[in-house]
This record gives C-alpha cells, sequence and structure tokens, in this order.
C-alpha cells in the first residue's frame, strides 16, 4: 500500500515514519510513504499557500490552487473535470484531514486497509478551501471531536491504525483481532462478519466456531468490547497483585474472567460500544448492573 501526505511541515513526519510497525512494515515493502511538500506547488516566490476568507472571518484558509495541483501531479492526471471522481481509481482515497469530517473508525481503518493507495491533505490554520472537499477529496475525515493545528498528526494516526491491518504488517494474523475495537461495526473481515451473525446471542457456539479454532483464546469472545486487562511480572507490585485466576493455569476460567473484565472495563469506560458486541446472556445480566 502507498500512502502520499501533502502537508505544508514534511519535516513533521520525519520521526513518526522511523518507528514501530509503521518502519517495520515499509522495510518489508508492505507500506510506502511519501511525504510531499505543498509549497512547490505555490506560484509566487514567497510561497504562499493560504489567504483570507471571503465574507471576512478570523484566520487563514488553504487555498485550493496548490492542493489541486499536489493531488494531480501524485496522481499523474488532469482532475479539471466537473466530475473528477470518476477519473480517481477505486482502490485510490484522496482523503482530507479536517475536524469537520466524518469520525475515523475501525471500520474505516479496515476500508482503508483494503485499498492499494491512500493521499492524505493535512489541513492548516482555519480550515481548507471547501471546493478541496466538494471536488477534490474522496472523504473528509476527523479523528475526534476536537480541533487540532493541523491535520498532520491526525494523519499519522491514520496511517498507523491502517498499517496495521496490512497482511503480514503484525506478524501475527490475530493479534490485530484481540484489541479494542476490533469489532468495531464488523470485523477483522467480510468473512468473519457474516460467521458472527450466525454466532450473536450464543457464545458457546461461537467459542466452537472456525474461527476460535483458528485464532485460539486471542479471539476469545471479545469481539465489539474495549480489550480485557492486562498482568505482566512480578506477579505482586507495590502491594497489588496479579488476579489469582490468571495464575492458576486454567485456560477456561481465564477465558471467563477475561470476557466478564472486557464487558465492566466497556461499561465504565465506553458504554455505547455495547449495542454493537456480540452478546451473550452473561453479558447483558452484567450490563444490566
Amino acid at each position: 500500500m502507498r500512502f502520499d501526505l501533502i502537508t505544508i511541515f514534511p519535516e513533521f513526519f520525519a520521526g513518526p515514519l522511523d518507528h514501530g510497525i509503521v518502519r517495520r512494515a515499509r522495510e518489508g515493502g508492505l507500506a510506502e510513504v511519501r511525504v510531499q511538500d505543498l509549497r512547490v506547488f505555490t506560484k509566487d516566490r514567497h510561497r504562499t499557500v493560504d489567504d483570507r476568507p471571503f465574507g471576512g472571518g478570523e484566520g487563514m484558509v488553504l487555498k485550493p490552487e496548490p492542493l489541486f495541483e499536489a493531488v494531480e501531479a501524485l496522481l499523474g492526471r488532469n482532475l479539471s473535470s466537473a466530475d473528477q471522481q470518476v477519473l480517481i481509481e477505486p482502490n485510490t482515497a484522496i482523503v482530507l484531514m479536517s475536524a469537520a469530517g466524518k469520525l475515523f473508525r475501525q471500520e474505516t481503518a479496515r476500508r482503508y486497509s483494503r485499498l492499494q493507495r491512500i493521499i492524505l491533505i493535512c489541513g492548516r490554520y482555519e480550515g481548507v478551501d471547501e471546493r478541496v472537499a466538494e471536488h477534490l477529496a474522496t472523504e473528509e475525515i476527523s479523528i475526534g471531536d476536537f480541533v487540532l493545528s493541523g491535520g498532520e498528526l491526525p494523519a499519522m494516526l491514520l496511517i498507523d491504525a491502517v498499517t496495521r491491518l496490512i497482511p503480514g504488517a503484525l506478524g501475527n494474523e490475530a493479534s490485530s483481532v484481540n484489541e479494542s475495537f476490533a469489532g468495531d461495526s464488523g470485523s477483522t473481515s467480510d468473512k468473519l462478519d457474516r460467521e458472527i451473525a450466525e454466532f450473536r446471542g450464543d457464545p458457546k457456539a461461537f467459542a466452537s466456531s472456525p474461527w476460535m479454532k483458528k485464532f485460539g483464546e486471542s479471539l476469545a469472545l471479545d469481539h465489539g468490547l474495549l480489550d480485557y486487562p492486562h498482568y505482566t511480572r512480578p506477579a505482586e507490585y507495590r502491594g497489588w497483585a496479579v488476579p489469582e485466576v490468571l495464575l492458576g493455569g486454567n485456560h477456561e476460567e481465564i477465558r471467563l474472567w477475561r470476557r466478564e473484565m472486557a464487558m465492566q472495563k466497556t461499561l465504565r469506560n465506553r458504554p455505547d460500544l455495547l449495542n454493537k458486541a456480540l452478546l451473550g446472556k452473561v453479558d447483558k445480566s452484567l450490563r444490566k448492573l
């Protein structure tokens, strides 16, 4: 997969791209990330990328000309058509990072991970000329209900979330299954989506399903809930002991304990996720507490 970043601060990405899963995916040839300086596509000697908005208002807005030309240069084609979307390959997304966009979710990351190329436009200042959102970007994305100084950090978060879903990036196929939001509005694949529907409301059937046989305890019925608590050595630290159930070696008890803890944490921190979760009878009784 290829990511193209359009930004006025290309040096911002020098650090984040060189660490962790993103670095390994790049070195392994699974992901390619190119950073494009937006100022290259300006025409004046001051390399101006912004201007005051029509109608007045505070702050400056990114101009449409350099953004359109930057994307056109990356795609190698002219998008001057009134309906330029038909000229963009179906396996390519042009994403405008914006506080006014649709909320980025795990489902979005899964959808993007199936593409071949994502061009990310990093907004700045008070916003971006609306014609970029309407006629250039295929999607406008926000990472949350708050405002940041620019789209560089959100773009990096998106790249990280998508890269870890690329087959081979994590090195363990089950790792991305057993994580918080792994079941957000779906699953790790369309096939799992369909099979989950067959087991909805019946945890025992799901526990013996082909997916449990494939992924083992890592799947552990956590579909749609926050991740369960994790503990490591020492077994006691400053008077806080690791739960005894995790030391007993009974895998079934551990699995049930993890499910209960995941349910309790979801109830405390993200009760809104319960509407999407794969819940059994025990879960539903816990939900009423």
